[in-house]
């Protein structure tokens, strides 16, 4: 399985969260990356990979901070973000994080460690980053984990009370796109259907295949509404109306549209009342009886800018109309964000189109590839994962308060969850500086640590942040085999050539710390990772063969690079068609068994901000709030289109993308104006939190009022060791609110942040993120703060 160095070129195939592509080496050297042939919507992303492969971003040996090493760990320059690193042997670098490790286990206990790692580091199987550093720590005596996801971590607390399932099982009951072709008549669609979001998928992607279904839906004349601040938020092929409402307003909307169903007796009564728990309560706070409000048209269109006559008409549509109510999962990453998935549930019940194939409601169209395209996946094998020992966890985006307040508590869907004194992180896999809100808040937090530990392959500012680097290979430079959620391709990651000399695989890393810390053999059950990759296909094999599903031995699929696994026959556990055609018959998992449009069991909880039903509450910045007099501009900071989060940054497809070298900001033609902007200049975007440099683009595709900056632009603060530094490259985050959606599920806000934008006058700094830190020798004992001869071996 592995490659062989030669002059001549030599062709192996991979696949890519983004898609399957064939790579072209000659002498050693990746020169090609190029889509295969059948994948009639390929990514731009993977061939801008081979412009980042000789990058001098690139980690070639193990480092060590500088001031962590001399016992200054937070002193001045020695701060994390702005300190030299020195460079040492592995085995050096190995003996230090071993026996520091052990060290703050010992004295703080198991919980005091942080297993960071946010999964989408591969998209392989065995060398899965996050499954690797749990799986060690877990060993190692047990960290504290993390609950949900940056994603949608609204969704996946909400839905579970209101149509049961796990969090994420929605993706695999949502109306099926070839069901909307066929039986549809009107989507409904907050957040839009952002084909550029449907590139990528977690496990990988087989192939692409959405433009096809959405000119099925066309050519049907299947009517779809996009309802969102942006207007390519739709595909052109589908000829989308636009809705430009204000953001964070979805549910004032919704509200206005139930609220016009009722008035107008145009409600399913019948499935209300047979279907679902808590209409009535519902409808009392709509219909005004519970606070003198009615949630009515005229009520609704001052806050969500969208005229009264448009909400009634649309709602009179969708109750004649077979009609899909969808949400995106950008809606929910905000303040009260639990809210709108609630109330679309609520919606598409009052519209009884539940009952119909590709109607009621569904979640994730404009989020991942697969979602609507296959109904679930099959059995795939994993990397086994032991028991973690220690029974803490925190919602994944409250880390800075978990770090700034030790011994805190707070709610979270039902219960309370004390903070633990967080002594070490060991983050593989992922880019918190990327993907956290209120990025100076997270530098001031992350100085907290007696030890971060990071596994990178590349300078990202979570490595320039870090105590000790481990250089780590590539998915170009290991095997595997990937397999993506909902989607039906298992495929081969061919190894294309040698990482550097001195870069190991995470797994190998993992091996050599559970060599020093006693469980090495445990750790690895004695195979070497090929063997690994070799196991887990077969034992996919026996277990999907006992499904009546055969698929090829190892050589065979290796030799054809990939295998398509059949569709799972009948309906998914929860399928909400099933259950609104027989409740009895197919019961939904919540204490009803019905959809739970009041729920007794949040209401119990008695949280103020998310109380037993839907109901509407001003965000704590949006632009009916007095901040708007100061921050007019209100911030999307949503996905990127030439890169996946902030992977492959300083890739081609990435770079080709900039203005000024910088993330671009799309700004509508007015705002532009009244600011003497124009497109090409840079941009000073700001508020309370913090101020990034950006390259403008006037684009009337934003409505007045938004402005759309994606995230993923490598953090690159001009002072790293100054808080509220200028950020240089046009990372949001910087700016973005980081507060919790509700004590409800404690997600990520980014998407309410309010801020201005002035033109930048001078001569700009020039951009550093994908420069390497700076070097240093070192002379003399390596023993970093707090670790004694003890542990100079890691004795666990």
């Amino acid at each position: 399985m592995s490659a062989e160095r030669s002059d001549g070129p030599k062709r192996t195939t991979t696949a890519t969260h983004w898609g399957r592509y064939d790579v072209e080496t000659k002498g050693g050297r990746i020169v090609a990356i190029d889509p295969v042939a059948d994948d009639l919507e390929p990514s731009p992303i993977g061939p801008g990979i081979v412009a980042a492969l000789g990058s001098r971003a690139r980690i070639l040996r193990p480092a060590v901070r500088r001031g962590w090493l001399e016992g200054r760990p937070r002193e001045g320059t020695h701060r994390r973000g702005a300190d030299e690193f020195v460079e040492l042997s592995w085995d050096e670098a190995l003996d230090l994080a071993a026996g520091s490790l052990a060290g703050l286990r010992d004295r703080y206990g198991n919980d005091s460690v942080f297993g960071g790692s946010y999964g989408w580091g591969s998209s392989g199987r065995f060398h899965h980053a996050q499954s690797q550093v749990h799986r060690f720590l877990a060993m190692a005596g047990g960290y504290t984990g993390s609950l949900n996801s940056y994603s949608c971590a609204a969704m996946e607390v909400i839905l579970p009370h209101v149509i049961g399932g796990t969090g994420f099982s929605i993706l695999g009951r949502t109306p099926r796109l070839d069901e909307i072709a066929a039986n549809c008549e009107l989507v409904v669609a907050f957040g839009g259907l952002p084909v550029k979001n449907r590139q990528v998928n977690d496990g990988g992607t087989g192939l692409h295949r959405t433009q096809p279904f959405l000119r099925r839906c066309r050519d049907a004349g299947v009517r779809f509404v996009n309802v969102s601040p942006i207007r390519d938020d739709m595909s052109t092929l589908v000829s989308a109306e636009w809705l430009p409402l204000r953001p964070n307003t979805d549910v004032a909307l919704m509200m206005a549209l139930a609220h016009t169903l009722i008035a107008e007796d145009r409600h399913d009564k019948e499935f209300l009342a047979t279907r679902c728990v808590g209409f009535g309560r519902l409808e009392d706070y709509l219909m005004g009886a519970v606070d003198g409000v009615a949630k009515d048209a005229e009520w609704a269109a001052p806050i969500t800018e969208i005229p009264a006559d448009v909400i009634q008409n649309l709602a009179r549509s969708m109750a004649e109309r077979r009609s899909l109510v969808t949400v995106g999962w950008s809606i929910q990453r905000a303040d009260h964000g639990e809210q709108p998935y609630w109330m679309a549930v609520a919606l598409a019940a009052m519209t009884g189109w539940m009952r119909e194939p590709g109607c009621g409601f569904g979640s994730g169209y404009g989020s991942m590839q697969g979602i609507g395209i296959e109904r679930a996946r099959q059995r795939i094998a994993a990397l086994p994962q032991p028991d973690n020992p220690v029974d803490v966890a925190i919602p994944v985006a409250r880390i800075c308060d978990a770090l700034e307040n030790p011994g805190a508590t707070i709610d979270y869907d039902g219960r309370r969850i004390t903070f633990p004194d967080l002594r070490a992180i060991y983050w593989c896999g992922g880019n918190p500086f990327h993907h956290h809100q209120d990025l100076n808040r997270l530098v001031e937090a992350w100085q907290r640590p007696d030890l971060v530990i990071v596994n990178e392959s590349w300078w990202t500012a979570t490595a320039k942040f870090a105590d000790i680097i481990f250089p780590v290979a590539t998915f170009l430079e290991r095997n595997d085999f990937a397999a993506g959620s909902n989607d039906p391709w298992l495929c081969a990651q061919q190894k294309a050539c040698e990482p550097p000399r001195e870069c190991l695989t995470d797994y190998e890393v993992f091996c050599r710390l559970a060599d020093r810390l006693g469980f090495g053999s445990r750790y690895s059950e004695e195979r070497s990772a090929d063997e690994w990759v070799r196991h887990l296909y077969e034992k996919t094999r026996q277990t999907l063969g006992a499904d009546g599903v055969e698929l090829p031995n190892f050589e065979d699929f290796w030799r054809r690079g990939r295998v398509k696994m059949p569709t799972p026959p009948g309906s998914p556990a929860g399928d909400l068609v099933a259950f609104a055609r027989d409740p009895m018959a197919a019961p939904l998992a919540t204490p009803s068994g019905r959809i739970e449009l009041f729920s007794a069991t949040v209401d119990g909880f008695r949280y103020d901000d998310c109380p037993g039903h839907p109901v509407w509450m001003e965000p704590a910045e949006w632009l009916g709030s007095p901040l708007a007099r100061r921050f007019s501009l209100h911030l999307i900071s949503n996905q990127p289109h030439m890169r996946l989060h902030s992977q492959y940054d300083h890739g081609g497809a990435s770079q080709a993308s900039k203005v000024a070298d910088r993330e671009p900001i799309r700004i509508h033609p007015l705002d532009a104006a009244a600011r003497g902007i124009t497109s090409g200049d840079i941009a000073r975007v700001f508020n309370d939190r913090g101020a990034c440099l950006a390259g403008v683009l006037v684009d009337d595709a934003v409505r007045p009022g938004v402005v759309q900056l994606s995230t993923g632009a490598w953090f690159d603060p001009a002072e790293p060791s100054t808080a509220g530094s200028l950020e240089r490259h046009g990372n949001p985050n910087v700016l973005t609110l980081d507060k919790g959606t509700s004590r409800l599920a404690q997600g990520p806000s980014a998407h309410t942040t309010l801020v201005d934008v002035e033109r930048w006058t001078g001569e700009a700094p020039c951009v550093a993120a994908f420069d390497p830190p700076h070097f240093a020798s070192h002379q003399g004992e390596l023993r970093p703060p707090g670790v004694g001869r003890a542990h100079a071996r890691g004795v666990s």
